[in-house]
């Protein structure tokens, strides 16, 4: 099964030339793929990645100014986009298709424009050597299956799976390159500063400053870029070379890069101290994050995220109408940032004001689709009477791992399983060593479930079919199950027998 499935893929696959290294490559994934995964993922990869930074916005025209000037002289014609994102975290990441991103934590890590290019020239390759690409078609190889022939026939069932949710975009972000790709794409980034007219050694400086960080441990770059671009000494002296390759000289842009760069430099203090309060909040203290959010404020008044965490801090306080002026503040300085909308939402759904509250819900899921949102989303339509609507939010929520993914999922059980109980519980028929029926009674969820009723079709000794209901009162406890005996037999065979749940009710917690 496995080798005729790999056959298929690799008669569905062709053979391309990579544009940027020259050799003959097996593809799996079509070009218009990658393109329409760039495009449909680009807006939520950065939404989920902290929002575009937009406190001074001409420091992200810069940046694509840098980037466009690079992706003019690369090996792949793609619809190239470059942006900031506003999140402390030194990292740069790029998604098939030629959708660039770079932190805000790591522009203010970088000493010269050339240095901003060493980092976008080695994302731009990236991109353009199909790194993305590659590593969906190893994904692909291995675990195959539906994915891998709708992927290779370019049909429709992939394009819903990109468009149902981020998370592959986001195993591309956080992907950690192979030492191939990344040394191919520090050799092409660097061909490519120097075809820009940028000084490729700025690369080779780069790679330095990003081993002592490395191995010094900082706690962030290993959060960030060192865990999708781990450096190494390798790469230090693979750069040296490739740099004793090219043409000397060329643009460093010290003096520009730091002009161009002022706000960000300057603000510095203020995003420390709103670091410093979101780890203050994320251990409950609430007036610490709050104090920290002022001082962040005063040091730079533009940036919505410092509001932001006032308005979280005061929420998690109870004090759900001042999170709400709050949250206002934060979407005058950024109306586009989906943790805004949401969690105004969610105070205004502690206040009692619904439709306000379902229309931010909605605002921030149209930028951002979250299980939190969708969560709040189907406790307001159960509030309001509607609990078909309700089971679809809290269904599309229950897919995943996180608290309100947990919470949506028991929420789901408890409308759902008296309606439709055998989508929930497992029962299979055995006999015992008497020839006496026996049923075992599986509870594959994650709760407790009780006042189990079955019926049971089967054969009796004439061989005319006879069907008896049975219970269980249990409880049966999540992952378990049981063996009932049900008073009939004794029996030939399990010929003719048949068996299934029709009634089950969800324990409640204490």
């Amino acid at each position: 099964m496995r080798w005729g499935l790999l056959g298929l893929l690799l008669m569905l696959a062709g053979c391309a030339i990579n544009p940027v290294t020259g050799r003959n490559e097996l593809r799996l994934v079509p070009e218009s793929t990658e393109l329409s995964l760039g495009a449909e993922q680009y807006a939520p990869s950065r939404q989920s990645q902290g929002g575009d930074y937009s406190a001074h916005p001409q420091v992200a025209v810069y940046v694509r100014s840098v980037g466009q000037r690079l992706a003019a002289v690369s090996d792949r014609g793609l619809p190239y986009e470059f942006t900031v994102i506003n999140d402390s975290t030194p990292n740069a990441w790029a998604l098939p298709g030629g959708k660039i991103a770079v932190n805000r934590g790591l522009l203010t890590e970088l000493g010269s424009e050339a240095e901003l290019a060493a980092v976008l020239g080695h994302e731009i390759v990236h991109a353009a050597a199909r790194h993305g690409a590659q590593g969906m078609e190893r994904g692909i190889l291995l675990e195959g299956a539906v994915l891998a022939t709708s992927l290779a026939t370019g049909g429709s069932q992939y394009a819903d799976l990109a468009s149902a949710g981020a998370a592959l975009a986001a195993g591309l972000i956080g992907q950690k390159y192979g030492r191939d790709a990344e040394r191919e794409s520090d050799y092409y980034g660097m061909k490519y500063m120097a075809r820009a007219g940028y000084d490729p050694q700025a690369a080779v400086s780069l790679q330095e400053t990003f081993v002592r960080l490395a191995d010094g441990k900082e706690s962030n770059w290993l959060a960030g870029l060192f865990a999708s671009h781990p450096p190494s000494r390798e790469r230090v002296e693979a750069n040296r070379q490739t740099a004793q390759t090219l043409a000397p000289g060329g643009e460093i842009g010290v003096e520009r890069y730091r002009q161009q760069l002022a706000p960000l430099f300057a603000a510095k203090p203020a995003y420390a101290a709103y670091d410093q309060g979101l780890q203050a909040l994320t251990k409950g203290d609430t007036g610490k994050a709050l104090t920290l959010a002022d001082q962040a404020i005063a040091l730079e008044p533009r940036e919505a995220l410092f509001y932001g965490l006032r308005g979280d801090a005061l929420q998690k306080e109870g004090k759900y109408r001042d999170a709400v002026t709050e949250y206002d503040r934060a979407l005058v300085h950024n109306g586009d940032y989906f943790l805004f909308y949401q969690q105004r939402g969610l105070a205004l759904q502690k206040l009692g004001e619904r439709d306000r509250a379902a229309a931010d819900l909605e605002q921030g899921m149209k930028r951002l689709p979250t299980a939190t949102a969708l969560n709040a989303l189907g406790e307001d339509a159960l509030a309001g009477g509607n609990r078909a609507k309700a089971k679809e939010y809290f269904a599309a929520a229950a897919d995943t791992e996180s608290p309100a993914g947990k919470a949506a999922a028991r929420s789901l059980l408890r409308l759902d399983l008296p309606e439709n109980p055998q989508k929930y519980l497992k029962i299979a028929l055995g006999l015992d060593d008497r020839g006496y029926l026996q049923a075992q009674l599986s509870n594959p969820t994650g709760e407790a479930i009780s006042d189990i009723g079955f019926t049971i079709r089967f054969l009796d000794g004439r061989g005319k079919q006879q069907t008896v209901r049975r219970s269980w009162s249990g409880p049966l406890a999540p992952g378990r199950s049981v063996v009932v005996t049900v008073g009939i037999g004794p029996l030939p065979n399990l010929k003719g027998a048949q068996a299934g749940i029709i009634a089950a009710r969800l324990v409640e917690r204490r």
